[in-house]
């Protein structure tokens, strides 16, 4: 009570015997001001830092160069390489959900305190997506207000093309072109892409004989979602700065950039990521440096094959009906699964479990699951998550090819679990 009430007579005094004054800054006018992600703090830096972000997950493929002028941050226990843009000069709350600031938390302080006088930083509302509480924060427009390169170009003319096929399909149905492209779909998409490049090669889930890790990449690289090397980059990015600035594919900045536009503008993720340096293990081997040399050469081997064995109606289903469908179910992964669904783990980000996704992706759809426990051989933790690519991955096991497989244990379940119930949105 005599701090207090010395406390209120020395304003008291500055307030009748002093005159106004402006408020100087205490801060330097070239300091910056920046909240690091997940960090109840703040931090001054008195240089003009810069912000990439990263995506390589193409359909094309070229050399990314290096960015070497990078500021190193410590983040829940693991060293970061953070570089920041120039033209940024603060991360406030509006961009980042997930931690406070401090600033904006002294404003609503001072606010309450003297009357509502002051305005509140960070009361701008944000338009949420559909059925969602989700929202859109940094609205980025790929397809108009910016030049398109040529791999954009490309990128999309690719997409574009696959999209077009599938318009034929109506009129060039018959049963052996749908069970074509049903059997492609099995083996491009669960074998390929959720088995091979997402937790075999992005994670390393399980370990399995290299002639039949090589094999299931090459099913992967059928897909025609980029070659091993770039989409297993872009993933470990996803998971290193998920659903902040520097996420390649984050519903934060829309639910269709997320979904698919983020693949049609690559100054951008140049900008975000530079040059793939976290896929060292796989630029090491021959195998999947070859693969990225002369990936487009394998899939439209493919429809050459399809075209004579079927004609027309194989290559509309066989490549574009099969590719446009497990296009937009990886997509989904990407988008649907951080909008709808729910929260089972403290994952401090915005992934969900979707059991509609789960059912199309061969089990991915349990991605809050995922994110929780990212090197877990099994998405569907509980006994009712259907995940076939897990039960595929117990099949390898029990033959013993698989080996090696990796779980969470029940004391890194404890780690992960809310204090309250299961928060669903």
């Amino acid at each position: 009570m005599v701090l207090f009430g010395h406390l209120h007579l020395h304003v008291t005094i500055n307030l009748t015997t002093l005159k106004p004054k402006p408020i100087i800054p205490t801060t330097p006018p070239s300091t910056k001001i920046i909240q690091f992600p997940c960090f109840h703090s703040m931090a001054l830096i008195t240089t003009q830092p810069k912000n990439p972000i990263f995506h390589r997950c193409t359909t094309l493929h070229r050399s990314i160069p290096r960015r070497d002028n990078s500021t190193t941050v410590l983040g829940l226990g693991s060293i970061k390489n953070f570089s920041f843009d120039q033209k940024q000069s603060k991360i406030s709350l509006k961009n980042n959900p997930f931690c406070y600031n401090l600033a904006v938390t002294a404003k609503a302080t001072a606010n309450a305190a003297f009357g509502g006088g002051l305005e509140a930083e960070g009361s701008l509302k944000h338009r949420r997506i559909l059925l969602s509480e989700v929202e859109v924060k940094r609205e980025r427009s790929v397809f108009f207000g910016r030049k398109w390169n040529s791999l954009d170009v490309g990128t999309a003319g690719m997409v574009l093309v696959m999209h077009v096929l599938c318009l034929f399909a109506p009129f060039h149905f018959n049963w052996p072109a749908f069970w074509v492209a049903v059997a492609l779909y099995v083996v491009t998409g669960l074998f390929g892409i959720t088995l091979s490049f997402h937790r075999n090669l992005s994670h390393r889930s399980f370990k399995l004989p290299k002639w039949l890790e090589y094999f299931f990449a090459y099913c992967g690289a059928l897909a025609l979602q980029g070659n091993p090397i770039d989409w297993v980059s872009t993933h470990r990015y996803h998971h290193q700065f998920c659903d902040s600035e520097r996420d390649p594919h984050s519903p934060t900045e829309g639910f269709w950039f997320s979904h698919m536009s983020w693949l049609f503008d690559t100054n951008s993720i140049i900008e975000r990521c530079g040059e793939p340096n976290n896929v060292v293990d796989l630029e090491k081997q021959p195998f999947y440096r070859l693969l990225r040399s002369t990936y487009l050469v394998h899939p439209f081997a493919l429809g050459t094959l399809l075209y004579a064995a079927g004609g027309f109606p194989f290559l509309v289903w066989g490549m574009g009906v099969r590719i446009v469908w497990v296009y937009h179910i990886t997509w989904f992964v990407n988008s649907a699964c951080h909008v709808w669904g729910n929260q089972a783990w403290n994952t401090r980000d915005l992934s969900r479990n979707n059991w509609w996704v789960a059912l199309l992706a061969f089990g991915e759809g349990w991605h809050n699951n995922h994110h929780a426990f990212e090197y877990s051989a099994r998405h569907g933790l509980e006994w009712w998550q259907l995940d076939m690519t897990w039960y595929v991955v117990r099949f390898l096991q029990a033959v013993g090819l698989a080996t090696e497989v990796k779980l969470p244990t029940e004391s890194q379940k404890q780690r992960m679990a809310f204090n309250s119930d299961t928060i669903t949105t």
